[in-house]
């Protein structure tokens, strides 16, 4: 099934805590801290597949979450990172923000990867916070959240060439007939539901061409399914308009088309085109073909898509209009963008109804990892609210002995001296 929109929500995973941990061996009484740090979670990564055509992959699967770290552990051990998630797209897949409404990638590389959500950061164990006066310190972190964001996927496919006509004109006959794509056809309307593709090939070079479902009036405004496939043909270099010469009026269904296209915009109108006058197996389009040729000028080429008869004309004529492409080199594996920019989250201070609320990444992870049981820990915990400014935002905001503070999980109360 071809599917060119998805929407996923994307979930890093959390880094592993950290531990407190003491050496526990025979004939060392006083055994110095060794917990561990947690590992990293794994980031989710969407990697370009230039095998994939569709996003149909994701219609039962609108959820990816990458592995948590593993905890930390005695004798200085790292908990184990998470796996990263590496998702397959087609070329062409466009990466929106659905928070901002930004566009954050446009993949058209193969094997270009993009990280769409960062693994949280492994909580530091004990041994991290040793020091000249602080010997035996009962201090961890838990580890980091992973990133989440909620994407949209939109395809548009990367074709050298884009046919488009009303339906019925025979599009599908004539990528057929150009190509080795064997698409479905029949002769009603709307047989065409998806974009089809096929490859050309001439003398040493190919180009890829883009059997696109038939417009019909209004379709840039959604009628037939039309806005849902016109975005197919904008990166196109060439569009060949399909032309049912069997038809009463060809010049007026040309028009029709026309309006769609310029109403659309993205430039269609101004991409280079050319004309194939289909069904000249026909006798009442044989007899239309030398007029319409006339009016059209240079740019139109009568064809039976059904019998082959000029179709290598046509096919001279579309590779003579499409230069070749640049070759672009494959990315290495491992060679990752980051989609969403900034690190770790600055703290902020609220006064809320029942207190005071402090958030932030670090002093959420640290008030939740430390033993507050000791002295020593919570001293540290003071000082790092005093350091980074916490402490005079709350006296600010007016603090006072006895206010309930929230930091994460924690309900803390607060002293003249700091949180208790």
């Amino acid at each position: 099934m071809f599917l060119d929109r998805a929407r996923l929500v994307v979930k890093g995973g959390d880094g592993g805590r950290g531990v407190i941990s003491f050496r526990r061996e025979a004939h060392v009484p006083r055994g110095g801290p060794d917990g561990g740090d947690g590992g990293r979670g794994g980031s989710v990564v969407l990697r370009v597949d230039s095998g994939m055509t569709t996003l149909s992959d994701f219609r039962f699967r609108s959820r990816l979450e990458a592995e948590d770290g593993a905890a930390g552990g005695g004798k200085n051990k790292s908990g184990r990172a998470g796996a990263d998630l590496v998702v397959r797209v087609p070329e062409g897949t466009i990466v929106v923000d659905r928070a901002t409404g930004e566009r954050v990638a446009d993949l058209m590389t193969p094997d270009e990867e993009i990280v769409v959500a960062r693994g949280g950061q492994g909580g530091k164990g004990n041994a991290r916070f040793v020091s000249s006066t602080r010997r035996v310190p009962r201090i961890a972190e838990d580890g980091s959240p992973g990133e989440s964001h909620e994407l949209d996927l939109e395809l548009k496919l990367i074709a050298d060439v884009g046919l488009v006509g009303l339906p019925n004109a025979g599009k599908s006959s004539l990528l057929a007939a150009l190509t080795r794509a064997t698409p479905k056809i029949a002769a009603y309307p709307f047989t065409t539901l998806a974009p089809n593709l096929g490859v050309a090939r001439l003398e040493d070079r190919e180009l890829v061409i883009a059997d696109i479902p038939g417009l019909i009036e209004g379709a840039h405004t959604g009628a037939g399914l039309g806005e849902e496939f016109l975005r197919h043909i904008e990166r196109t270099r060439l569009i060949v308009h399909v032309v049912d010469l069997a038809l009463e009026d060809p010049i007026a269904d040309i028009a029709v088309v026309d309006a769609e296209l310029s109403a659309y915009g993205q430039g269609l109108m101004e991409r280079r085109r050319l004309f194939a006058l289909n069904k000249l197996d026909l006798f009442e389009a044989r007899e239309r073909a030398v007029a319409v040729t006339k009016r059209l000028g240079t740019d139109a080429v009568a064809v039976s898509a059904l019998t082959g008869e000029h179709i290598p004309d046509l096919l001279k004529r579309i590779f003579a209009a499409c230069a070749p492409r640049e070759v672009v080199a494959s990315r290495a594996v491992g060679e990752r963008r980051i989609a969403f920019a900034g690190g770790g989250r600055d703290w902020t201070v609220k006064k809320e109804r029942d207190g005071f609320r402090v958030s932030g990444d670090r002093v959420e992870r640290l008030a939740t990892g430390i033993d507050w049981e000791s002295p020593d820990a919570a001293a540290y915990f003071q000082l790092l609210l005093q350091k980074n400014g916490v402490e005079k935002e709350l006296r600010r905001l007016g603090v006072r002995s006895g206010d309930t503070v929230h930091i994460g999980s924690k309900v803390l109360e607060w002293t003249e001296g700091g949180t208790a």
